[in-house]
């Protein structure tokens, strides 16, 4: 009888998932090692009918066709942008030229998620912003431009930021330690994980204090509405041991974030006329873990590419374009706060120089 009732429940959830279905078309644009290592497995996985992608390249646009034969490769952007079943793109291409291609597909009337950075100035992004109002349909809500930072959508940042609503806050403490980092701009590429995060957790920040310590390092401490919190902003640690925590201490007690990994909850400990009881009493530490990635089990949620967040925020964007509805938490107006905050801190080491 339990074995009857396993099997079944196996089988609608196979089922249900089998019987998704979509209306529209999608295409891709950029071929990097980000892409194929976190975009496209999560479209395999959901079975988005991706009908085109496009690359610079003509040698790689043939060698795309004949790895993936249900798909057209292009070099051109105009093909894209004049097939009418194509309602949603993807672009994660070289940051420099995100700017003049996601204005391409806006204007376009077509839904859009863009990789990060999505632009390189605030300039740029109020232009984006203002495009995706000018050439929207209101009725519809579309173009959608939806900018690719995961971390919002990481099941351990869902769970803190509910947790901290119900909290008052105190102040964090921010550590984001990789190596050194040639390819790009470490501010705009790299730190604008961490920045964002922070915008999306406390609000609005407000730089108070802000020191380079070395040519692609930083420390900074900023106010956001009703907490203050410092950073560590660095390429001079090393990527195979590369860092990224977050605590935050609240009245009751402190939540620490570990790589996106791990979400723990220490409760303070009482005190009685402000003396601490653990100085008085022995007591054992009590650790609550809200949310850990099991390795074990090699399910989608213990899959890295859910526990960052990929998978939610391709899934979002989907959802959104196909029904109507929609989880999306990183429309492209929800990121000036962070594009404040970066374009401060060039402003600020641009002026001293």
């Amino acid at each position: 009888m339990i074995q009857e009732i396993i099997n079944r429940y196996k089988r609608m959830r196979t089922e249900r998932f089998l019987d998704q279905k979509y209306k529209y078309s999608y295409a891709f644009v950029g071929m990097g090692q980000h892409s194929l290592t976190n975009l496209y497995p999560v479209l395999h996985y959901l079975g988005v009918p991706l009908k085109y992608i496009c690359v610079t390249s003509e040698r790689k646009a043939r060698l795309i066709e004949r790895k993936f034969p249900h798909v057209k490769a292009t070099t051109s952007l105009d093909t894209i942008l004049k097939d009418e079943e194509v309602k949603g793109v993807f672009v994660s291409a070289s940051p420099s030229a995100h700017f003049s291609i996601a204005s391409r597909v806006v204007q376009s009337g077509k839904s859009l998620f863009i990789e990060k950075p999505p632009c390189q100035s605030l300039q740029e992004l109020k232009a984006l912003i203002d495009q995706q109002r000018l050439y929207g349909i209101p009725e519809h809500r579309s173009p959608l431009v939806v900018v690719g930072l995961q971390k919002r959508y990481a099941p351990a940042v869902q769970i803190l930021q509910k947790r901290l609503c119900k909290e008052h806050l105190i102040s964090y403490d921010l550590h984001y330690l990789t190596g050194n980092y040639p390819e790009g701009d470490a501010l705009l590429d790299l730190y604008i994980h961490p920045l964002d995060l922070v915008c999306f957790l406390f609000g609005k920040p407000e730089i108070i204090a802000c020191q380079q310590v070395s040519p692609a390092s930083y420390i900074l401490m900023l106010r956001h509405p009703h907490i203050v919190g410092s950073l560590e902003l660095s390429t001079a640690y090393a990527w195979t041991s590369a860092e990224e925590t977050l605590k935050v201490c609240t009245s009751k007690g402190i939540y620490r974030l570990s790589q996106m990994e791990q979400l723990t909850f220490e409760p303070k400990l009482s005190s009685l006329l402000g003396i601490p009881c653990e100085k008085v009493c022995k007591h054992n530490k009590n650790i609550e873990y809200l949310y850990a990635r099991n390795n074990a089990a090699p399910t989608l949620p213990n899959n890295q590419i859910f526990s960052q967040g990929y998978y939610s925020e391709i899934l979002s964007f989907i959802t959104s374009i196909e029904h109507g509805h929609s989880g999306v938490l990183s429309d492209i107006t929800s990121v000036e706060p962070t594009y404040k905050v970066l374009m401060g801190i060039k402003r600020l080491f641009s002026e001293s120089c």
